[in-house]
Formats: C-alpha cells, structure tokens, sequence
C-alpha cells in the first residue's frame, strides 16, 4: 500500500495541548502537540462528531518538529453567579438536576496554560487515499479548527503540502518556518552582546517509532466526551538540522525593531 505524508504549520498566538491529566481547575498544557490533539483537529475538518468513531485517523503515525517553542502563558480565572447565589455542584439528584455546593461555595477559581508565539511543523503518514481526503479537509474544513482549545485558532498557511516521504524525511526537508521577526527575536534571545545568527540550527523533534525509547499517553482511542480514552505510544527523539538563512560572513548587529511587522506573527 503506497503512503504519503501531510504536513502541517500549527502557528498562533496561542495554543494548548492538554493531555489526559486535565482538570477543570488547572489545565496544563504539553509543550509539543498532542497526537490526540492534531487527530482531533482533522476530525474536526472531515466534518466528524464527537460520537463519529476516530477508525483509520488514529492508525496514522506522526512526528513533531519544535521550530519555535514559544512561552508559558498562565490565565487566571475566577467566575461566581452574578446573582450571588451558590455555585452548582458537580452531582446532580434524583431528579437529574444540579444541586448548590454545600457548604455554599460563592467563586471558583481556575488556571489555563497556554503556549504563546509557538510555530510546529507535523507530519502525518498514511494511506495515500485517506492523507489526500485529509488535506483536502484542512484546506476547506466543515468546523473551526484550532490548536488544542476552542480560543487558539491557528494562524495561515495551515496545510503546507503532502510529500512522498517518510516521517524522517518530510520533517528534515522543510524550511524553519519561523516568521522574519521572530528569527529577529530567536537572535537576540540566542546571543549575548551580538546576535546570534547561525547558518544551521537544530531543532528538537519526535518521530512515532514502535522502538522508540519515549512513551507518550496521547494515542486517542475514543473522541466520545463520556468515554475520552488514551493509549500510550511510544517515539522515537532526534535533533533536526535545519537551515537558517544567515549568512555567517555577515555582520550580525542588526536592529530588533528594524523592519518589524507585528502582523507576520498571525502568518498575515
């Protein structure tokens, strides 16, 4: 059976990545995407309801390549009645309805994290037929895509190309796809009193491999809200040489502000 590989940009200003240690008072964020997470984004553009079972999506393997990892990001929310009555529990009663919390519990406060300003490059490899479907899907979706959480809509080109390569390969071929500003910022961030402005860099990236040495509890069983279910796979982690672009015989004291243009984050 012949295969090809989809890859992906998952850029924006936010995203998420939740994994199956979520709570609703703290919810973490992994610092890669999810297998479940990016499954579920193409579920999402096939046009898939949550009791749709996930079947051949969930056989295909993926790798992550980190081109920018971005920062942590911490919200914190508080929300109460703005009635002044008491928050309902989680339990409900005979009747199915909820009742208040006892003792009387008046604000709930809770914590989301989020990745801020992260670029990744994805991979997914597959039957030719079902990554075509795919790619076509993410192109023209039939519900809102977003990078872990309904408030993290991804910035444009979502959907890079579909190569005849492996993993390894699809990943090592692609350009760094951090924006012109943010290479500025990487600079500055990576050098001392001069810029650091290297010809190659490498870049941290994980490859689904049966005999990897690193387990990860993102391999979706079940997309149903009631019975959400994760298995545990296993990748396999490498270092990626990537060009950058700069030329090493070139002076490197370059303005930060020189040319900035806050719209290149949002890919525009």
């Amino acid at each position: 059976m012949s295969t090809r590989t989809l890859l992906l940009r998952l850029a924006a200003p936010l995203q998420a990545w939740g994994d199956h240690r979520g709570q609703v008072e703290r919810r973490h964020t992994q610092p890669l995407p999810t297998k479940s997470g990016v499954i579920g984004l193409l579920a999402a553009a096939l046009g898939h309801d949550r009791d749709t079972p996930l079947g051949d999506l969930a056989h295909l393997q993926m790798g992550v390549r980190v081109d920018l990892p971005g920062t942590l990001l911490r919200d914190f929310h508080t929300a109460s009645d703005y009635r002044g009555k008491p928050l309902p529990a989680a339990k409900v009663n005979a009747r199915g309805m909820q009742t208040a919390t006892s003792p009387p519990k008046y604000t709930l406060t809770s914590e989301r994290f989020y990745l801020q300003d992260a670029a990744f490059l994805v991979a997914l490899e597959g039957p030719a037929q079902r990554i075509e479907e795919a790619a076509a899907a993410v192109a023209n979706p039939v519900y809102p895509l977003s990078l872990g959480r309904r408030s993290c809509p991804p910035t444009y080109p979502l959907r890079l190309c579909v190569a005849d390569l492996p993993l390894d390969e699809a990943l090592a071929r692609q350009p760094w796809l951090a924006s012109p500003y943010a290479r500025q910022v990487w600079s500055h961030q990576h050098g001392g009193k001069k810029p650091a402005q290297p010809p190659i860099i490498h870049l941290h990236a994980e490859v689904e491999d049966e005999a990897g040495d690193v387990h990860r509890t993102d391999q979706p069983l079940s997309a149903q809200t009631s019975t959400t279910r994760h298995a545990t796979r296993r990748v396999r982690v490498l270092q990626i040489p990537i060009a950058t672009g700069w030329d090493p015989d070139t002076d490197t004291q370059t303005d930060q502000q020189s040319g900035h243009d806050p719209l290149a984050l949002l890919g525009w």
